[in-house]
């Protein structure tokens, strides 16, 4: 039979229908939780096809609503008796519209009284060949990169024992000359947020540039490559563009693990194979290593280790200190008679301690209460400057009301379900993850959690308890469930 197609005005009002039927028979909190992302892909008579966002719900309305979304389908949909969930890939919808779309401007042309056509003029697409503009950008006509921050060069950055290989496979890469064999390719640089990732590819842009101003070089965050990817499909230069994106000296890519959607994975894949069997040069930032990558194929993560994978480790007390020297020299240049303590440095390498952003950031306050208020930088004025930044760094003390409120909202559940004594799974389950969140968050004895998940007995708490964890153990997304839901109520986000 054949297929419906989901831009048909019936099935989008049936589709309509159906949603309203789910929220009137389930309320609208559970709606919004587990059916809110839920779209129609398409219907063939008898096969309803829908799609999520994410695998664990996928699997959540599997288990818990197949039968009540597929009794609704049947009402409106005549013939429907079968479901098919699959995980939607991020950003790939978009493309197809955008695929679409001269299709469908061809066909309303086509309506439409004929008129001999202008010569299509392509868009050139001029590798960019000079030094990047004063915004610091590099691209393509028509296409133009990420900007680049005059601050990060190889001369700002410090270097220390946490990030020592990381500098030097980068300085390696800028300084080689077109005549040298490429010793890392792709390079590939790894840390979480404020290590230092993007400090480095920047630096490699200015670098190569200044020694080569005749370089092709193109600096893209991952989002930017997305973009500038479908503009090109929807503008009918994708070929142009992919072509001339092949042909360039250096590409430098950053924030690598978001790039999502298999149309974009497989164009960068076909590009970065198509750069390195070249002989041209390939940088590569991300928060995790290749192989952590998940949402990326086999062949993507391998290609991706195959030249030196470099980690930034978190910053050591050492090169804390080495950072706070350095920003405070920086801004001493601004103002010659700023100047910040030895016991002040000591105190701020002590107590910041995630990134070098809050380092950077602490001295900027300082700085900037120093020019209002002319004062001397002291231990105290630091301590009052920075006061929210440690502040934020205590343990968030986490209380029981906090866990049935935030397990009840991920989940879609009422409060008084899980203290209630209903038996139903799609209850259970989240009050035995309650259970287990407040016997490993908090320092409450089993009666007590027992107590105020309802009054129950102190067993039944021990039994969810070794329930949970056993299932943590065998279930990869359950596993994150409870370390997500952990971060939140540890960070305070609920």
């Amino acid at each position: 039979m054949e297929a419906l197609e989901l831009s048909t005005s019936s099935i989008e009002h049936k589709w309509r229908r159906i949603q309203s039927r789910l929220r009137a028979e389930l309320g609208d909190d559970v709606f919004t939780s587990w059916f809110g992302r839920v779209e129609l892909e398409g219907y063939d008579g008898r096969i309803v096809q829908v799609s999520v966002p994410t695998k664990f719900l996928r699997n959540w309305l599997q288990s818990h609503y197949s039968d009540k979304l597929l009794a609704c389908c049947g009402t409106e949909l005549s013939g429907a008796n079968k479901l098919e969930f699959r995980v939607r890939q991020p950003h790939l919808a978009a493309v197809e519209k955008l695929k679409a779309a001269p299709v469908a401007a061809r066909e309303a042309g086509a309506a439409a009284p004929r008129t001999q056509p202008a010569p299509a003029t392509p868009v050139p697409l001029r590798v960019v060949s000079q030094m990047p503009a004063r915004d610091g950008r590099t691209g393509l006509d028509g296409f133009e990169g990420s900007p680049l921050d005059a601050r990060y060069t190889f001369q700002s950055f410090v270097v220390g024992a946490p990030n020592r290989l990381a500098h030097a496979a980068a300085l390696q890469v800028a300084e080689s000359t077109p005549d040298q064999p490429l010793r890392y390719n792709p390079l590939y640089i790894h840390a979480r947020v404020g290590m230092g990732k993007t400090h480095l590819l920047h630096a490699i842009a200015w670098e190569v540039k200044s020694r080569n101003p005749g370089a092709k070089v193109l600096y893209l965050t991952a989002e930017r490559f997305m973009y500038s990817f479908a503009d090109a499909l929807q503008t009918r230069e994708g070929p142009a563009f992919k072509e001339k994106l092949r042909t360039i000296d250096l590409l430098l890519i950053d924030d690598m693990e978001f790039l999502q959607g298999k149309t974009f994975q497989q164009e960068f894949c076909h590009t970065l194979n198509s750069l390195i069997d070249g002989g041209k040069q390939v940088v590569v930032a991300a928060d995790c290593a290749p192989l952590l990558l998940e949402s990326f194929d086999a062949r993507m993560r391998s290609r991706l280790s195959g030249g030196l994978v470099a980690e930034l480790a978190p910053l050591d007390y050492e090169l804390r200190l080495k950072i706070l020297e350095k920003r405070a020299t920086e801004k001493c240049a601004v103002s010659p008679t700023f100047e910040v303590p030895a016991d002040v440095l000591d105190y701020l390498a002590t107590q910041l301690t995630e990134n070098g952003r809050e380092l950077e950031g602490a001295i900027t306050r300082l700085h900037a209460a120093y020019q209002l208020t002319g004062e001397k930088v002291t231990c105290d004025a630091a301590e009052n400057t920075i006061g929210d930044l440690i502040r934020s760094k205590e343990p968030k003390r986490v209380k029981i009301d906090d866990i049935l409120r935030i397990v009840a909202k991920h989940y879609g559940v009422q409060r008084g379900d899980l203290l209630s004594s209903r038996r139903n799974q799609s209850i259970v389950r989240p009050r035995q993850i309650g259970m287990y969140l407040a016997k490993t968050l908090t320092s409450r004895s089993l009666p007590e959690i027992g107590r105020r998940f309802g009054g129950r007995d102190h067993t039944t708490v021990l039994h969810a308890i070794r329930k949970i964890e056993n299932l943590k153990q065998q279930d990869g997304v359950l596993k994150d469930e409870l370390d997500s839901l952990s971060r939140m109520l540890k960070d305070g986000s609920i």
